[in-house]
């Protein structure tokens, strides 16, 4: 029975899950935004709200709790000089999840999860046509801009193809089967 045992297991064994969200706990503090599954996120999200909560703290003891989990100096040095005092003022709601589309493949829930104190504006690229990239423009999207459950909502309901632009080949004329030799019967009897 799994009596007091709480959250997702995410389909992997203990060792292989902790240093899952270690690395998404590292990956937050150094991009601030990161996208991934939405049950990934909200078990990430328990980790580096302690962290955080721990970072608040900057005693010698929460120093080393933070490096038991992160397992990086730097890391826990980034966290306790430059993320944790931006969160001073807040008592807790350290990050968001905002829902983004459905992966294509196994058709999994995406979302991003991000810090809800940023530095910057967080900048996703832009898709570029043919024109755009031999013109040389680079022109970037910002984070404000983007409003991804409403982009992959048109997205589904252009079509892909007209029935104009379709080209139907002309059908090859049937060849007849030839069956090898070595399961051809002979015409002996045996």
């Amino acid at each position: 029975m799994r009596h007091g045992n709480s959250g997702n297991r995410l389909s992997r064994n203990r060792s292989l899950r902790k240093a899952t969200l270690r690395d998404m706990a590292k990956a937050i503090f150094l991009q601030e935004r990161i996208c991934t599954t939405r049950a990934k996120a909200k078990e990430a999200r328990k980790m580096i709200e302690k962290l955080i909560t721990l970072g608040k703290k900057d005693t010698l003891a929460a120093r080393r709790r933070a490096f038991a989990i992160l397992c990086d100096h730097a890391e826990v040095s980034q966290l306790f000089t430059n993320i944790a005092p931006r969160f001073k003022s807040r008592i807790g709601g350290y990050t968001r999840i905002i829902p983004y589309v459905q992966r294509g493949g196994d058709n999994a829930e995406l979302a991003f999860l991000e810090l809800t104190e940023k530095t910057r504006d967080i900048v996703t690229n832009q898709k570029r046509t043919k024109a755009d990239k031999e013109a040389g423009d680079t022109t970037k999207v910002t984070d404000a801009e983007v409003k991804p459950v409403e982009v992959a909502k048109e997205k589904e309901a252009e079509p892909k193809h007209s029935k104009a632009d379709v080209k139907t080949k002309p059908k090859a004329a049937a060849k007849p089967k030839v069956t090898p030799k070595l399961f051809q019967r002979k015409a002996g009897g045996e």
